[in-house]
């Protein structure tokens, strides 16, 4: 597309003074209002400052491009901003970037998720062409600036060059945008200088764009994957030599990927018959890395059923509180209510519980699906359904106690692990190949999941369980800060699983007795989301930049919501992600609210953990205390930690 059709000379500015982001933003949509192509400046703002809290808008090399969606666009536009003082709080996907040029497009509602990646792919690609970015920075004038600002292809023949090896290669990041593009462009540049033939499919948020052919791909020598999530229909590359990296990577070192992937690769893509299985020896990397890769793809599919859930059990919550039935909302009474409003909502209620059913069995079908393909998913759904306890309701066992997001974790990457292993082992004759991934892979693979659940996971977590009791059980006699402080770290450390279960059977059971009240159960509960919740919205302010990756930013929001509500799942993705980090923090944040909460005389004998429950507190003001405390400690120590954990990566780098 040629940029210079998208804006206007009056809307590109040079030395504009601004002290942040905000500032130059509104400069730029002042401009974009004056010039008419805007009905308002604060709803485009409005657009703006929204999108601009979801992910970076920053980029590399200086450039950032913010940009926003909106009713009160006429026309799609973009406006420029070149800084006098480069700024370096804007947040943005190389950590290291200070912004100096600053690219904003409005785009009427109806252009949404078209204009604006067009644009973004346009000048991602055009930024890695040599002396670009230099040249609009040197640009004197704007109609300069627009002049340099749409790379000329060149139409004269190409002079004929003979191409010994072809590699093909997919990249995709895991927003689809700039370094979808940009990983592209590095890999295609470094190819011509070392006379290689790159052929690049771009798998980003317009789909797949330049799809590699059948043709394409049986001629190719070797395929490069450049991703950060698992690329799609991989199998496709079966029998090709390959190397799999980190998306950014070939921004690095381009030609160095592509020597290795003819010279020294990671291994070979290996595949069933007919494109109906797929796998790799290796993801790249190594174990470990194979492993992160496989959670990241499983949490990336995982959020939105988070939010789901927890938006459908919010709405219906809400909308019982006017009606003081919020606790009652699940009484099957309701199903048939003469109200039709209670019907509704009590079913609304039902639909988020089960759409949260299915929380596990996606993350776990989806990292095993990263780890072997579509010969994993189905162990991993199984094993995942397994975590949820889906098991206990079909074997009438109301008692049981699932195993959480850290069964999930451990049956999704055993089902990935068995699937690959039985796909590169298992070889069949052409005749029989077909039996491989529709009927031997699946019946080896589940039944190993099941046994490996019955032997090992159920029982483990279930003797958990029973040490766990016998540990609380135990303490009534200690104190009430030392019980307080077991009861929370019990209840925080799986947000929901068997501990967390075992820990709220016992509270509940001490509450109903009047041994000891459920003060810190319920505050144990809220924390942790609340704390994490709090951490992505203030992490810039506390430290200049965002700490957390955009999936979890997203999450971010919705565990803080969802805290209020009692519901701890919303958090989850922070603990299969960094398990290490965010455990022992919601661990300690816990007790130390708890601890707090109960010094200071906070009493709830009553198990209702969410906001509307909070007036029944006695002592209120140290209920609250107490839950500033706990989450302040996760939000800061997550924000810290994890500033430090990218400064020291950057200093590797």
């Amino acid at each position: 597309m040629q940029l210079r059709n998208m804006t206007h000379p009056n809307l590109v500015m040079f030395d504009v003074d601004a002290q942040n982001k905000e500032q130059v933003i509104r400069q730029l949509i002042s401009n974009i209002y004056k010039e008419g192509y805007i009905e308002s400046e604060d709803a485009l703002l409005e657009a703006v400052l929204k999108r601009e809290e979801q992910s970076p808008t920053g980029m590399e090399k200086g450039l950032a491009i913010p940009h926003g969606k909106s009713t009160t666009v006429k026309k799609a536009v973009f406006a420029v901003a070149r800084l006098k003082t480069a700024l370096g709080d804007w947040e943005s996907i190389d950590p290291n970037n200070k912004v100096q040029l600053v690219f904003l497009i409005a785009i009427p509602e109806s252009e949404a998720g078209t204009t604006h990646l067009k644009v973004l792919s346009t000048l991602s690609t055009n930024l890695m062409r040599d002396g670009y970015l230099e040249g609009l920075m040197a640009a004197e004038t704007s109609e300069e600036f627009l002049n340099r600002l749409d790379v000329e292809e060149k139409t004269e023949a190409p002079v004929e060059k003979e191409f010994t090896k072809t590699v093909v290669a997919i990249t995709a990041c895991a927003t689809g945008i700039a370094h979808t593009y940009m990983s592209a462009e590095a890999l295609e540049k470094g190819g011509r200088e070392l006379g290689v033939k790159v052929l690049v499919e771009k798998q980003g948020a317009n789909g797949i764009e330049d799809e590699l052919t059948a043709d394409v791909i049986k001629n190719a020598d070797a395929v490069i994957f450049a991703t950060d999530i698992a690329p799609k229909k991989k199998e496709r590359f079966a029998g090709k030599a390959y190397v799999a990296t980190r998306v950014a990577e070939p921004l690095r070192r381009g030609k160095e990927l592509i020597q290795k992937a003819l010279d020294n690769p990671d291994g070979v893509v290996e595949a069933g018959d007919e494109d109906e299985s797929s796998t790799t020896s290796s993801n790249g990397g190594g174990f470990f890395k194979d492993m992160v890769q496989a959670v990241m793809t499983g949490i990336s599919y995982m959020i939105p059923v988070i939010v789901a859930g927890g938006l459908m059990m919010g709405i219906a919550k809400l909308g019982a509180m006017p009606f003081g039935l919020v606790n009652e909302l699940g009484d099957p009474k309701y199903a048939t209510h003469s109200n039709e409003l209670f019907v509704i909502l009590h079913h609304l209620d039902k639909f988020g519980g089960l759409i949260f059913k299915f929380m596990y069995p996606i993350f776990a079908a989806f990292v095993a699906y990263s780890l072997a393909d579509r010969v994993g998913l189905v162990a991993g759904f199984i094993g995942g359904a397994f975590a949820g306890g889906l098991h206990y309701t079909f074997w009438d066992n109301p008692e049981g106690i699932p195993s959480g997001f850290l069964g999930a974790l451990i049956l999704g990457l055993a089902a990935g692990y068995i699937a690959r292993f039985l796909n590169q082992k298992i070889q069949l004759s052409k005749n029989l190949a077909a039996m491989k991934p529709m009927f031997i892979i699946p019946a080896i693979s589940v039944l190993s999941i099941f046994f490996l659940n019955f032997y090992i996971v159920d029982p483990v977590f279930g003797g958990l369980n029973v040490v766990l009791r016998n540990w609380i059980e135990a303490a009534q006699g200690t104190g009430d800060v030392v019980l307080a402080s077991i009861i929370a770290s019990a209840t925080a450390f799986d947000l929901g699983g068997p501990i967390n279960k075992a820990a709220g059977a016992i509270a509940i059971g001490l509450a109903a007795d009047e041994v000891y009240p459920l003060t810190a159960r319920v505050l144990a509960i809220v924390i942790p989301p609340i704390g994490l919740g709090l951490a992505v919205i203030i992490d810039k302010y506390v430290v200049g930049r965002r700490v957390f990756p955009a999936d979890l930013r997203v999450a971010g929001n919705t565990s803080l919501l969802l805290g209020f509500l009692a519901i701890s799942e919303g958090a989850i993705p922070f603990m299969l992600r960094n398990p290490l980090i965010t455990i022992p923090i919601n661990i300690i944040g816990a007790i130390l609210g708890a601890s707090t909460a109960v010094l200071l005389g906070a009493v709830q004998w009553l198990p209702l953990p969410a906001i509307w429950g909070w007036p029944l507190v006695e002592n209120l003001w140290a209920y609250l205390l107490g839950l500033v405390v706990g989450a302040g400690f996760i939000a800061f120590a997550n924000i810290f930690i994890r500033f430090a954990i990218l400064k020291k990566k950057e200093r590797q780098a």
